[in-house]
């Protein structure tokens, strides 16, 4: 079920549905048709579960390209914070980003204490709306999962330099 006007123009793309589904949710003060608090943290325990898969996918990814198969992958699931709030992470590290010092590549969903809804984020960059009540749109977040996992390790590497990313050494 669509919650939003094309104007005619087709489908919108995944993305920006789910932005709409997540911009309905403010207005209305429900998530994923939840208005408890109690729903809501369930269904973030739900969407996380269902993230799980496009999250390790994105991941083995850039370990498979990227990183050359050095990389370790090390999923939360999901936990409650200091504050309240509940996160899920996966984190993607390898040997160069931990002499480096620096975080891993890094995927969470959170649901802070205090929001009306869950978002994603990187280890070094924003927030995403997180909206997500079926695998077909956790499937949809796989581009947006890319991109957080790929501005991430651009972050990293500019906290570094670009020897941390195995891909970028000679193969001898």
């Amino acid at each position: 079920m669509s919650t939003m006007s094309t104007g005619g123009h087709g489908v919108p793309p995944a993305p920006l549905e789910a932005l709409v589904r997540h911009f309905s949710d403010l207005r209305d003060g429900a998530h994923a048709g939840e208005i408890t608090r109690r729903g809501k943290e369930a269904a973030f325990e739900q969407a996380v579960r269902l993230l799980d898969a496009p999250a390790r996918q994105v991941l083995a990814e850039f370990d498979q390209y990227l990183l050359l198969g050095t990389g370790t992958l090390q999923a939360t699931g999901t936990r409650r914070d200091l504050q309240g709030g509940s996160f899920a992470a996966w984190r993607l590290s390898w040997p160069r980003q931990r002499e480096a010092g620096i975080a891993p590549i890094t995927l969470t969903a959170h649901y802070g204490a205090a929001f009306h809804h869950p978002h994603l984020r990187g280890a070094t960059l924003g927030e995403w709306p997180l909206n997500v009540v079926d695998a077909e749109q956790a499937a949809e977040l796989v581009p947006v999962l890319r991109a957080i996992a790929a501005a991430d390790l651009h972050n990293l590497v500019f906290q570094r330099d670009w020897r941390i990313v195995p891909a970028l050494h000679s193969q001898d």
